[in-house]
């Protein structure tokens, strides 16, 4: 066995032991290898074994920590969990939408139509479909071509025909420094590499992508972004597109929460000939009643067609005439209005009860960076024991044990009382000391 791994072995015994807790911060490496009598090298292998198993986690310029627990065998937010309060997964959905989307499909089941829409239907979907999908996705003076939207099963299934469509097995693509958990997992299945790039408060840093080196293409969160909440303002798309048109590189943009910021230009009117733009219905309906959406750039259409056909990742014909009903008709944005009212109250909620979060007033998550006494993972533990789940940043960090202090807050499930008394709840725990948490 390697003599890192027994040093390793070592430490996590003592972590086992409880003589190393939960948030106490391990020596600096120079002074773990002079206290272990090993070289450097040997340290940061420790560190990085500590770090896969595990049983620490690195926070950049803070140093290395005991981690809470072991991390799920799958990436955070996969699945709802068992908290009383959930903060962790970010779906909303009104009351009376159910009532909404039901009269809207009422068309839909007529015996003739509903027939029709139960045959099978290509990537492309139908005339009608694209053209109501292009009014639903435009924004401001940018309206995609009918010609270019292709449909697939849900939003997921249309990152992953892009990211297949451009990025080969083994090689790289750019994403934000802290990016959506889902890119993460499509990347390790479809054998892609990350190159995490520099982001700042504005959003990606265009010069950090030009120092990156060879990437195949970059995936992008402009408007509201997963998890910081922030929007890019145009002069930084501005910059953004010229950087990318330099280097000739395809942009995956991730329009998920565009619908809350229906003023806001996509990356896509900036870029239209290099950019993909990816949508769903997951947020703007619900989880469980979805289609996604592919817009390219005409050149592009037919290689993103043939990745959707190539990953089976297709829409059903009944999905696609459900979200066509449901545009036409003009439920969509009645729902996307109501939706918008509710975020901003919910705004209102969070400036009250948990104030200094950063994010966009119209987004429906948070980012918070703690206190120094506490580390996220112990945060997260503690908020757990007092009922509330949240996302600690490990879960967004592209390089393992290189997350920041920091956790996502998501604000849109629990009603608004509710959420109210978690944040006080939060407040309170986090004016506090990990050390009160020996005393429950």
């Amino acid at each position: 066995m390697d003599d890192y791994r027994v040093v390793a072995d070592a430490i996590a015994a003592e972590i086992e032991a409880g003589r190393l807790r939960p948030g106490d911060r391990l020596p600096p490496q120079r002074r773990f290898a002079r206290q272990r009598g090993i070289a450097g090298s040997t340290a940061a292998r420790v560190y990085g074994e500590l770090v896969r198993r595990g049983l620490a986690v690195g926070e950049v310029g803070r140093g290395t920590f005991v981690r809470a627990a072991k991390p799920p065998p799958e990436p955070a937010l996969a699945e709802p969990g068992d908290a009383r309060v959930d903060l962790e997964l970010n779906f909303a959905v009104l009351p009376e939408e159910s009532a909404r989307l039901a009269r809207a499909l009422e068309p839909l089941l007529r015996e003739d139509v509903l027939t029709a829409a139960l045959h099978p239907i290509g990537a492309a979907g139908t005339p009608v479909a694209r053209e109501a999908a292009a009014g639903l996705l435009a924004r401001g003076d940018w309206r995609p071509d009918p010609a270019t939207v292709l449909f697939t099963g849900n939003g997921r299934q249309a990152l992953a025909a892009s990211i297949a469509a451009f990025v080969p097995v083994g090689e790289r693509l750019a994403v934000e420094s802290l990016t959506y958990p889902v890119v993460k997992a499509l990347a390790s299945r479809l054998g892609v590499e990350l190159v995490p790039i520099e982001t700042d408060e504005s959003g990606l840093v265009p010069a950090a992508l030009a120092a990156a080196g060879p990437v195949r293409a970059l995936y992008v969160q402009p408007t509201l972004h997963n998890p910081l909440g922030t929007t890019m303002p145009p002069r930084r798309r501005a910059e953004l597109a010229e950087v990318t048109g330099r280097l000739d590189l395809p942009v995956i943009e991730d329009g998920i929460y565009t619908f809350l910021r229906d003023d806001v230009r996509p990356f896509a009117a900036y870029a239209p000939e290099r950019t993909v733009f990816v949508d769903s219905l997951s947020k703007r309906v619900a989880p469980g009643l979805t289609a996604g959406f592919l817009v390219a750039p005409p050149s592009w259409t037919a290689r993103l067609a043939s990745s959707v056909r190539s990953g089976a990742w297709a829409a059903s014909r009944f999905a696609v005439e459900a979200a066509t009903q449901w545009i036409v008709t003009g439920t969509l944005a009645e729902i996307e209005a109501a939706k918008r009212r509710d975020a901003a109250a919910r705004a209102a909620v969070v400036a009250e009860n948990l104030p200094g979060l950063r994010g966009d007033p119209a987004s429906y998550h948070r980012w918070w960076e703690l206190p120094e006494r506490w580390r996220a993972e112990t945060f997260v533990a503690a908020a757990a024991r007092r009922g509330i789940a949240l996302s600690p940043a490990a879960a967004f960090a592209v390089l393992p044990g290189h997350a920041p202090n920091a956790v996502r807050i998501a604000v849109s499930a629990p009603p608004a009382a509710t959420l109210a008394s978690a944040l006080d709840v939060l407040a309170g725990l986090a004016s506090g000391s990990p050390d009160d948490l020996l005393a429950d």
